[in-house]
């Protein structure tokens, strides 16, 4: 890692100072907000296009792009993966979640899924933080254990995306699409990962 080698005097200090979430995603963003928000913790977006690995682990896929992402901004910093696993589809798409939603889209899944009994399906999260006295990223990871709809069900959630229309959490009746920001942390993959960061991060302090 760059800088590993600061004196004390010019270390970064966590005092009071800002984290920063490395995505394009305003939405990933928002919802990361609201729970660091609720821990104390102050947080920037940063709009950086990371490396991105092949790997079937969302950890590592994270923690490669943190790595990437600190060495271009020299920032602390935190990187998300996440991945959709159905159970009827042998974890597909997993953590290539997002390229099959671009080329599928929900629509496309729920073609896949048609006449299919088990629905079953898990959201993973990892969160990877990098700074300049990190050995290596330390992963924080998150799981939300659910259900695919059989149809796009959207509300009037502004603030969903992706295969949120069609993943309906245990313990819901509801879509990730047709929930708040606020009810979506209580159940989300995303906000369990960072909510571990952000309990970690306060440790530091």
């Amino acid at each position: 890692m760059q800088n590993a080698n600061k004196t004390p005097e010019t270390a970064f200090k966590l005092e009071d100072k800002v984290v920063f979430f490395a995505t394009n995603n305003i939405n990933k963003f928002n919802e990361a907000r609201k729970v660091l928000s609720k821990h104390g913790v102050a947080v920037g977006m940063l709009r950086v296009k990371a490396l991105e690995i092949q790997s079937d682990s969302l950890s590592e896929i994270a923690k490669a792009s943190a790595i990437d992402a600190f060495e271009r901004c020299n920032l602390p910093l935190i990187v998300e993966d996440a991945g959709l696993f159905v159970d009827a589809l042998n974890g597909f798409p997993g953590p290539y979640a997002a390229y099959v939603y671009k080329t599928l889209g929900n629509t496309g899944l729920l073609k896949l899924m048609e006449k299919v009994k088990n629905r079953k399906a898990t959201f993973h999260s990892a969160i990877a933080y990098c700074d300049s006295s990190s050995v290596a990223p330390i992963c924080f990871e998150g799981v939300s254990v659910g259900e695919i709809t059989t149809e796009e069900r959207k509300g009037k959630a502004r603030s969903s995306f992706g295969f949120d229309p069609i993943f309906q959490p245990h313990a819901s009746t509801r879509t990730f699409a047709e929930m708040s920001i606020e009810e979506k942390n209580g159940f989300s993959h995303r906000a369990e990962a960072i909510g571990k960061f952000a309990k970690w991060y306060k440790t530091l302090r």
